[in-house]
């Protein structure tokens, strides 16, 4: 049995697409869904499951974590606490990332049937050929292994770039949730253009955990770890402001020949 966890960025949407050119097909792909991605992303894993299916491969299969909290960000208001990362732990990625796709296949009749067989399920992981060193921190067990046709074909991101253009399809966004905490600033900023209503959302999430006085993990400053989210973004403000046009000095300055000024 092979599956492909896809993770909606641009190296295993090139691994499908490459699968799909070559003849290899999945028998599942899956997508976790953490409840936290921009709608960028979800909007493109509709668009690419349409593709896949009119190249006769899997749709998309979305799985979610099921427990107290119907997703990250509300288990990060809930809990007042801001995600793992943030204080240097991958807690977040294995309860919402990993979890979600071990259940499935642990009630997939197929998967089940592999197994009782004394075989394992073949999980395709989109590093790109610059990645390979990624690969030695997943060890096979008794159900699974693991196969990296990235690194195998020798494409890095300029071909999986290539492989996306030539196969007719628009380029994903980088996935992520919005309140990431591995977001730069660039990145937040453009977040803040572009969905102001998630900067709000992702600044309520750090206000929780800040003024959760029972968090012993409180030496973090705000999702940035070491600096604040909602600071940035207020400093920002106020240097644009700070050299904004309006009531703008005329400059007496004079560095050229005057010429002729033209109306």
């Amino acid at each position: 049995m092979l599956a492909v966890s896809y993770g909606a960025g641009t190296n295993s949407t090139a691994m499908l697409v490459g699968m799909a050119s070559w003849g290899m097909r999945p028998d599942v792909i899956t997508f976790a869904d953490t409840g936290g991605e921009k709608p960028e992303t979800y909007s493109y894993i509709d668009y690419f499951s349409q593709w896949l299916e009119d190249n006769d491969m899997p749709v998309i299969t979305k799985v979610k974590y099921s427990g107290k909290w119907d997703s990250l960000e509300q288990e990060c208001l809930g809990s007042g606490t801001l995600p793992s990362l943030a204080y240097g732990f991958k807690k977040c990625s294995h309860k919402w990332k990993l979890q979600p796709q071990d259940k499935f296949f642990n009630n997939n009749g197929e998967a089940k049937e592999v197994w009782a067989k004394g075989g394992k399920i073949t999980k395709a992981i989109g590093y790109d050929a610059g990645e390979s060193h990624r690969a030695i921190h997943i060890r096979e067990d008794e159900k699974y292994s693991y196969w990296y046709p990235l690194v195998e074909w020798l494409w890095n991101r300029r071909n999986c770039l290539e492989a996306i253009d030539e196969a007719g399809l628009r380029r994903p966004n980088k996935s992520a949730c919005f309140f990431c905490p591995a977001m730069g600033k660039g990145e937040i900023l453009q977040l803040k253009n572009c969905h102001p209503d998630l900067i709000d959302r992702a600044i309520a999430i750090e206000d929780a955990a800040l003024n959760n006085k029972g968090n012993p993990l409180m030496s973090i400053k705000g999702l940035g770890r070491d600096w604040s989210w909602k600071e940035f973004i207020v400093a920002n403000e106020a240097q644009r402001e700070m050299f904004s046009d309006q009531g703008k000095i005329p400059c007496m300055c004079f560095d050229g020949d005057y010429g002729d000024e033209e109306d």
